[in-house]
């Protein structure tokens, strides 16, 4: 999709797309929680489980219908967001949801830093994005960088899984792995003008970034 028929906004329309399931999942799982744990805490996980893969799948429509495309991310995070979370309800226990994101997150994490090493910025296939001016340097750079990232959060993932509960771990998506996302992309950007990125597309490396909210 070119500049001039991107839609007006779409960027921030892609923050939703890539962030409004988790809300969708933690504002559910709230409001069917129980105050004390038991049966009731498992209801509320399947419960929004569900709601997390309904609004995923939306999610990825519209990206398909307003945006005009799904990125190849999405389109693996969707499938397992809806894979997990079919287990997760199945088998009714919530771990299977829990390992959707360090899947994720170690997967892209292994391909964007072997790209990396052979000299291939995989991440611009996987934003679909073409920064004007941003050299083939600055592309690898940032590939590594967000190579690193990504391994980083799996292992922040795993970390929050063993030492606190599903609400906690819920939460926690929400206030430590999207405001680190963001900090993260901020401090790339410096790095990306050196590289020839346009003040311009400043804004826009801020909206396309990689999800990391499923």
């Amino acid at each position: 999709m070119t500049e001039e028929t991107k839609p007006r906004g779409s960027g921030w329309l892609n923050v939703a797309v890539d962030y409004g399931p988790l809300i969708v999942f933690l504002a559910v799982y709230c409001l069917t929680s129980p105050e004390e744990p038991g049966l009731g805490d498992i209801l509320a996980i399947i419960y929004g489980t569900g709601a997390f893969m309904l609004a995923a799948v939306v999610a990825l429509a519209v990206s398909k219908f307003l945006l005009g495309k799904v990125s190849p991310m999405l389109w693996f995070s969707t499938a397992l967001i809806v894979g997990f979370g079919a287990l997760t309800i199945w088998f009714q226990d919530e771990k299977f949801i829990q390992l959707k994101p360090t899947i994720i997150y170690s997967v892209f994490g292994v391909a964007l830093i072997g790209g990396w090493l052979a000299g291939r910025a995989l991440l611009r296939i996987l934003l679909e994005a073409d920064f004007e001016g941003l050299s083939e340097e600055g592309w690898l750079k940032l590939s590594r960088n967000w190579g690193v990232f990504f391994l980083f959060l799996a292992v922040l993932n795993e970390l929050l899984v063993r030492s606190m509960d599903f609400g906690g771990w819920l939460w926690a998506k929400l206030w430590v792995f999207l405001p680190l996302t963001f900090l993260f992309t901020f401090a790339n950007i410096p790095m990306l003008m050196k590289h020839g990125l346009s003040i311009d597309d400043a804004d826009e490396v801020i909206k396309d970034e990689p999800p990391t909210g499923g």
